[in-house]
């Protein structure tokens, strides 16, 4: 059997997460320092460490099978590549800066001016969807600084905490789209590859609904038994077993992650007592 080709980021934050991910469905890496190519343990996949600006074109030809990648990398360079799961880290949005003297009052003001950035073909659209024309100057890396040394009137980059902008004294106008980590899948995949992906994006998917959910213990009184019930949406329905002490029960459900503390509440004001909150390593329906 041939083993499917992964690529991931080569180093940041996103290759962090990635790899947490492939740990956590049980695929083990062995790479040495600055490798760029490895084999797993346990799986038949083979992990290839590119430059995240490279892995669109990368999928397009076949090079790699599947990627896990920022969503705007695709949105910028990955026409025609399907994304088949999106990953829930990594998040960032791609925003438009300007200096924070700037006097700014919405999207027209930005027609006429330049506009640095490492995203021409995201700005661009979303400059034609306004109606806007600006001269676009094409940057990779450090795009921040071209309003200070007169490259540029605008930015418009990743923003994740915003930290970057604000020590160089710019400020976020415009979000053009918000963005996380995706599996996206060539477009030349075989049928046989196809399958390993297929279990390959089941592990993902049982990992991510652990993760997005917690299971919860509980005492409920019986006589509000039923309303507790209500509040609880379980995967198919909670675990009702009585208690020694007449009267009670105990309930067991899983509920989003998402929705913790509005479904706590609700069970405290029905007078659930005990609650018991413990996190699930993976899910699988």
């Amino acid at each position: 059997m041939s083993n499917l080709r992964i690529a991931v980021q080569k180093s940041g934050r996103l290759n962090e997460d990635s790899m947490a991910l492939l740990k956590d469905i049980g695929i083990s890496i062995d790479n040495g320092k600055d490798q760029l190519k490895a084999s797993a343990k346990g799986f038949p996949v083979e992990v290839f460490y590119l430059r995240n600006g490279d892995i669109p074109q990368y999928l397009k030809d076949g090079v790699v099978d599947a990627a896990i990648i920022g969503e705007n990398v695709l949105i910028e360079k990955g026409e025609g590549i399907n994304v088949v799961e999106k990953l829930g880290f990594s998040s960032c949005r791609v925003c438009i800066a300007v200096p924070k003297d700037a006097d700014y009052n919405g999207v027209k003001d930005l027609d006429g001016t330049r506009i640095a950035t490492s995203y021409p073909n995201t700005v661009q659209q979303y400059l034609e969807k306004n109606g806007i024309t600006a001269n676009l100057h094409i940057i990779n890396g450090s795009v921040e600084i071209a309003p200070n040394i007169g490259l540029a009137d605008a930015i418009c980059d990743i923003v994740s905490s915003g930290s970057t902008l604000f020590k160089n004294n710019l400020k976020e106008v415009e979000t053009i789209l918000t963005s996380e980590a995706v599996l996206a899948v060539s477009p030349v995949l075989s049928e046989e590859k196809q399958a390993i992906l297929d279990t390959f994006q089941f592990r993902i998917q049982s990992v991510l609904k652990g993760r997005n959910s917690k299971y919860v213990l509980l005492n409920a009184p019986n006589d509000k038994l039923d309303a507790i019930i209500s509040l609880l949406p379980g995967m198919k329905s909670p675990t009702v077993l009585p208690l020694a002490q007449e009267g009670w029960s105990s309930v067991h459900s899983v509920i989003p992650k998402n929705d913790f503390w509005k479904i706590i509440e609700g069970l405290k004001a029905n007078g659930a007592q005990g609650i018991l909150v413990c996190p699930i390593e993976k899910m699988v329906l």
